[in-house]
């Protein structure tokens, strides 16, 4: 009966292990994801211009809830020029929302690694323009530039 018990330990581990592993097994690649969601159709490109945002973005990345590097990020939004005054009245709400998903990105490690990978990065242009449109409208906004991106730290 002694000699049972580890042989019962090793499977029940190896059980946990794999419905562990099971769970938490990465979800579908980013870059399939990207491939779901065609761009809107642009109109007229003479009536689309470049709302660029006059200040940075700073996300913090913490680890062990500590603040170990940030990302520094400049962004530029493509949007129709006669819809410029109501994107100007509107940034600080658009701001918020933009930080909003580069923070979750950042919590979800998006941020660390070879973070500035096409499928990464094509993620995080997706979220921010979804975030956008949402604030905006989708008749408004037709892309995300990233214009400036760096990560100073370790």
């Amino acid at each position: 009966m002694s000699k049972l018990i580890p042989v019962l330990l090793i499977v029940l581990g190896l059980g946990a292990g794999l419905g562990a592993g099971l769970m938490l097994r990465p979800g579908a690649e980013p870059a399939e994801v990207a491939e779901d969601h065609p761009p809107p159709p642009l109109p007229d490109q003479g009536a689309i211009g470049l709302f660029e945002f006059s200040n940075q973005f700073m996300v913090p990345l913490v680890t062990d809830e500590r603040i170990v590097s940030v990302i520094v990020i400049r962004l530029g939004l493509e949007i129709l020029e006669d819809s410029r005054p109501l994107v100007t009245a509107h940034a600080p709400r658009l701001r918020d929302r933009l930080l909003q998903v580069m923070f979750d990105h950042a919590n979800m490690g998006g941020f660390h690694g070879s973070f500035t990978a096409h499928d990464t990065l094509g993620l995080l242009r997706n979220n921010l323009l979804e975030a956008a449109q949402a604030t905006l409208g989708a008749d408004v906004v037709f892309g995300v530039l990233i214009t400036d991106l760096l990560r100073s730290g370790s």
